[in-house]
């Protein structure tokens, strides 16, 4: 069932969310995205899940965006609280899509967590965390509100990071403070892949953008610590 949002939540009706001085319009699913739904060949992708941990903490809501300015939420609900729990066709078929590229902030988190959960390989990506630390060497700042402050001149809030992303019903503040993740990607990758061609590092980036889903795997199995790259473990 296809929710639109405006505060506070309404639905059948299109509504848009101040989000800096832009109003973005945003699209609240349950359960799945619509069938019929073109988010082009390059999308912004986030995810809520009740914790840090994959194997333990469920994936609750995906955040997507065409990079049009507004922002498509498909909130994955329990069958315990009345919703498909994984069962969402579409969203699999967009995430594993390899014609479809997904842009993410911390893409080792998310890749792993779309993976586990819904049982498919989430590929090609590209992340702003490794494209920024490749190429931003001068600071430790790479988190994604630093980057849209610094690269983009956006303020993005951090206020709803750790609210309970389970509930089955999500407030205003929740679903606007989603969407701020995926809205602004776009812009910054394209900072950020003038800032790696500049430095002669694309090529470096990408490869490291192909080794992703692999590098999930190794996390899902167990294999962050020891690091088995590492000489000692």
């Amino acid at each position: 069932m296809a929710v639109l949002f405006n505060p506070p939540l309404v639905d059948g009706k299109l509504g848009d969310t101040v989000l800096g001085d832009k109003a973005a319009p945003l699209h609240l699913y349950r359960d799945d995205l619509p069938p019929d739904l073109d988010l082009g060949t390059v999308i912004a992708v986030d995810t809520e899940t009740m914790g840090l941990n994959p194997h333990r903490d469920r994936l609750c809501l995906v955040q997507i965006s065409s990079g049009d300015g507004s922002a498509h939420l498909v909130q994955l609900i329990p069958v315990s609280l009345g919703g498909r729990g994984y069962d969402c066709p579409n969203l699999k078929r967009l995430m594993a899509d390899t014609t479809v590229t997904k842009l993410m902030h911390f893409a080792r988190f998310d890749v792993a967590v779309l993976q586990r959960n819904l049982g498919i390989t989430v590929a090609p990506v590209k992340c702003t965390k490794i494209a920024a630390k490749l190429v931003r060497t001068f600071t430790d700042r790479h988190g994604l509100r630093d980057l849209c402050r610094e690269l983009l001149g956006v303020e993005i809030s951090k206020q709803q990071q750790t609210s309970d992303w389970g509930a089955a019903d999500l407030s205003p503040e929740q679903i606007s403070y989603a969407a701020s993740d995926v809205l602004h990607l776009h812009a910054l990758w394209a900072r950020l892949e003038a800032l790696l061609i500049r430095e002669d590092r694309l090529d470096l980036a990408e490869a490291c953008f192909r080794f992703l889903p692999a590098r999930t795997r190794l996390d899902l199995l167990g294999y962050e610590e020891p690091d088995i790259f590492a000489h000692r473990a």
